[in-house]
């Protein structure tokens, strides 16, 4: 694919935008569609002049040329959304979560693979130096075996998150706290350490009873399958702002610390005969006014696209880890 890729994008809100621009930005990429349920007027979309549709079927009807499709709805629609992209032949690029269950996750993957399709799980936190970072101390063997992982999650989502009229907060189209806000951490999680078992939960309901059909805060333990433990404590309860995101790891030979609000800073680094090297910034997290999101990745997520498409890397996060970590957050839910 010598020519530039051809991309649209499926729901214009925050993070939809967010694909556009990026798109739009690289000089490989050609953005040919938006779409929305939303009149166009009220979505802030003025800047890109592309043909603008109501509807999936209604874009795929259009007979437009486009390679790739970005899925940036509501959670409780990627599922319907991604398989539709891949049944019409198109790769996918799906935000997390891929899907609610498993179930759905694997149905997408099999169509994929049948239709000989790309599926790629946005999960754009891996990009941040901290992490590829840990990575790298992780897998090279530097810390050992690992003993204890902690991850703490507390953040600020008030009734400025959870309007009325949003479908952030409703079980069907949300799907839960872990899915929407604090499923890249189990990522981050899981890409270093993999699957959990043994899962122990509390879940609790402090101040988001008329805002949401589900818990706002929850203490999760589990063993690590290769070995350790770990612990996922997060709420959405703190008042005012986000608190901390941070990941916690204890190992043979040292400890490690990430934090900042998004994980986007080396607070501890304590490892036998080891000195930390000097890391890239992070870049800084996407400000939605009232409240804050995870670093704003995307430009590599669209970069990552490009590359596998030509042929010239592999890809960053594959479908089957989209699943995985759908799986996990079905599995700590189902302890309710």
């Amino acid at each position: 694919m010598s020519e530039k890729i051809k991309f649209a994008v499926v729901g214009c809100g925050h993070i939809g935008k967010r694909h556009a621009e990026m798109i739009s930005r690289n000089e490989e990429c050609e953005l040919v569609g938006l779409i929305d349920v939303k009149d166009k007027s009220v979505l802030g979309i003025e800047s890109y002049d592309v043909p603008f549709f109501t509807s999936l079927d209604e874009f795929l009807a259009s007979g437009i040329e486009v390679d790739v499709i970005n899925i940036a709805s509501p959670n409780g629609f990627h599922f319907e959304q991604s398989y539709k992209v891949i049944d019409a032949g198109k790769h996918v690029v799906v935000e997390k979560p891929m899907a609610l269950n498993k179930q759905h996750a694997e149905k997408l993957i099999f169509q994929a693979l049948h239709k000989h399709k790309q599926v790629f799980a946005v999960m754009q936190n891996r990009y941040s130096p901290p992490s590829a970072w840990v990575k790298d101390i992780v897998e090279s063997g530097k810390l050992g075996n690992i003993y204890m992982v902690q991850l703490n999650c507390y953040w600020n989502r008030d009734d400025r998150y959870y309007k009325q009229e949003s479908w952030h907060g409703k079980k069907d189209l949300d799907g839960g706290t872990l899915f929407t806000q604090f499923s890249h951490f189990i990522d981050i999680m899981y890409w270093l350490f993999g699957d959990i078992t043994n899962i122990q939960a509390k879940f609790a309901d402090f101040n988001h009873a008329t805002l949401t059909d589900f818990e706002d805060s929850g203490f999760v333990s589990f063993d690590f399958v290769d070995g350790g433990m770990g612990s996922l404590n997060y709420s959405t309860s703190v008042w005012n702002q986000n608190l901390e995101s941070s990941m916690t790891i204890i190992a043979e030979n040292g400890s490690v610390k990430i934090g900042g609000q998004y994980m986007d800073k080396v607070e501890v680094c304590n490892i036998k005969d080891y000195v930390m090297p000097e890391l890239a910034p992070t870049n800084p997290g996407n400000d939605y006014g009232a409240y804050k999101g995870s670093a704003a990745n995307h430009h590599f997520i669209i970069e990552n696209v490009v590359d596998v498409l030509k042929g010239r890397n592999t890809i960053t996060t594959n479908a089957l880890e989209g699943l995985k970590v759908v799986d996990i957050i079905e599995r700590i839910y189902n302890i309710k």
